[in-house]
């Protein structure tokens, strides 16, 4: 079995100071709930074995301050198709994960993550509000042979409903 984590990116600041979208920093919001999330997954004790984040600021901060919250291992990777890309895209990155990675990560944005759950589980649209995480799991053995509509969504839990 191959698992994929989608964790979208925490809350960014608006107001903040930011040359181009792709430089928006989270806000006080945004840290607070990604250090839970990243708590929260250590606590499930399903750290990913590899995490893969969009190259967007507010992207690789959250993950960044889920692993160290959470204490993570895993290995990480930056990778800017993530930022702006559809649905395919993400099929296309996981399609190149090393077989020894049985777990992996994908830390970017929506609509495209929502539009991956639901082509992935041929299920309606998904609320996939900022700093969620979402695990979809694919009866197969190797990574390339993952498809849209064969995926499980084993469960999907957003920073508002952790105490």
């Amino acid at each position: 079995m191959k698992s994929v984590i989608l964790f979208r990116h925490g809350k960014s600041d608006w107001d903040a100071v930011y040359n181009t979208d792709h430089n928006r920093p989270l806000a006080k919001r945004g840290i607070k709930a990604a250090k839970r999330m990243g708590k929260y997954l250590a606590d499930l004790d399903q750290m990913p074995d590899l995490v893969i984040s969009s190259t967007a600021v507010r992207a690789k901060t959250t993950v960044q301050l889920a692993m160290e919250s959470g204490e993570w291992s895993s290995e990480f990777k930056l990778d800017r198709s993530i930022y702006g890309g559809a649905s395919g895209t993400l099929l296309d990155l996981l399609y190149n994960i090393n077989e020894s990675v049985g777990v992996a990560c994908l830390v970017g944005h929506e609509p495209t993550f929502s539009s991956f759950i639901s082509n992935c589980t041929n299920s309606g649209w998904i609320r996939f509000p900022t700093a969620s995480m979402a695990r979809l799991d694919f009866e197969v053995s190797a990574w390339k042979e993952i498809r849209f509509g064969q995926g499980t969504l084993a469960w999907l839990t957003r920073p508002k409903e952790l105490h």
